[in-house]
C-alpha cells in the first residue's frame, strides 16, 4: 500500500491548526477565567500542530527522505539504501498539489531524481536523467548516444549482480558529458533492443545505471516535468536484508557501513 505522505501531513496540519486556532478564538480566554482543564483533543492539537508543520515544510521545501527499493541504480545506489532528496533544487513546489510557485533550476542530464511514476503518480521512482527537453537520445548496442555524441565508457571488472538474482554483469564507469559514475551491463540477454528518440518539451528521458536490470524510459516512455520531485544527493543509511544475522542485536552486521555519507 502506497501512503501519500504529503497528503497525510497536510490533512493532520489542517486539523490541529483548526483546533488550535478555534480554541484561541472562542475558549482559550473563558478557560483561563474559570480555570477550566484543557481537554485532551485541544492539548494534542496544540502540541503536535508546530510539530507537524514543521515535518510538512522540510520534506516539502528542504529535504525529503527516500528508501530505494530496488536495484535499478546499482552499482551506484544499492537496494535498501536511505537517500536524502534536495526539494528545492529544481523549485519550490507546492505539497500534495506539486505545483512550482518558484522556479530555480533544470534538471541535468546525469543528475539522479525522484519522480512519480508516470503510469501511477502514487508511486515514487529514481533514475539518472540522460535526457532533457529536444535532446536525441540513441541506445544501440547498449551503447548511449547523446545527441549524436558517444558517451565513452571505460572497463573496469567483472561482477555478480545479487539483487537481480546473481547475475554476472561487467562494470563500466560512464561519462556522460563529463559526469562520471558506474554502470552494469550484463554478459548475456538484457535490454537488447535499439532505441531512437527524440525528447518532447517539459519532458525527460531517465535510465537506470543498472542498464539490463532497470525498467525506466525505455519501457514506459518520458517523465513530465510536473512529476519531478527533486535531487538526489545524500546516501544517510544502507541496510542489506539479505545479509544473515544469528541474533536481533547482530543488526548492526547488516548495515553497510562503508556506504553511509556517500555524496551521489
Amino acid at each position: 500500500m502506497n501512503i501519500n505522505v504529503p497528503l497525510v501531513l497536510v490533512i493532520l496540519a489542517m486539523l490541529t491548526g483548526i483546533i488550535w486556532l478555534f480554541d484561541a478564538i472562542f475558549f482559550a480566554r473563558e478557560r483561563k477565567r474559570t480555570h477550566k482543564k484543557m481537554s485532551v483533543i485541544i492539548d494534542y492539537a496544540r502540541s503536535f500542530f508546530p510539530i507537524i508543520l514543521i515535518v510538512l515544510c522540510i520534506r516539502s521545501f528542504i529535504i525529503n527522505p527516500f528508501r530505494v527499493p530496488s536495484g535499478s541504480l546499482e552499482p551506484t545506489i544499492l537496494t535498501n539504501e536511505f537517500i536524502a532528496v534536495n526539494q528545492f533544487t529544481y523549485g519550490l513546489r507546492l505539497p500534495v498539489l506539486n505545483t512550482k510557485i518558484i522556479k530555480i533550476s533544470e534538471p541535468k542530464i546525469g543528475d539522479i531524481v525522484v519522480f512519480r511514476y508516470p503510469a501511477n503518480p502514487s508511486i515514487n521512482y529514481i533514475k539518472r536523467v540522460v535526457g532533457t527537453p529536444g535532446d536525441h537520445i540513441v541506445y544501440m548496442n547498449k551503447i548511449l548516444y547523446i545527441n549524436g555524441k558517444k558517451m565513452s565508457r571505460q572497463y573496469l571488472r567483472d561482477a555478480i549482480d545479487v539483487g537481480e538474482g546473481n547475475i554476472p554483469v561487467k562494470v563500466f564507469q560512464e561519462n556522460i558529458n563529463g559526469k562520471k559514475h558506474l554502470i552494469y551491463i550484463r554478459k548475456q540477454g538484457g535490454y537488447t533492443d535499439n532505441l531512437d528518440v527524440v525528447v518532447p518539451k517539459n519532458m525527460y528521458f531517465m535510465m537506470g545505471d543498472n542498464r539490463d536490470g532497470s525498467e525506466d524510459s525505455r519501457y514506459w516512455g518520458f517523465v513530465p516535468e510536473k512529476n519531478i520531485e527533486g535531487k538526489a544527493f545524500f546516501i544517510w543509511f544502507s541496510i542489506d536484508k539479505n545479509k544473515p544475522m544469528n541474533r536481533f542485536y547482530e543488526i548492526y552486521k547488516k548495515i553497510r557501513w562503508n556506504r553511509i555519507g556517500t555524496r551521489i
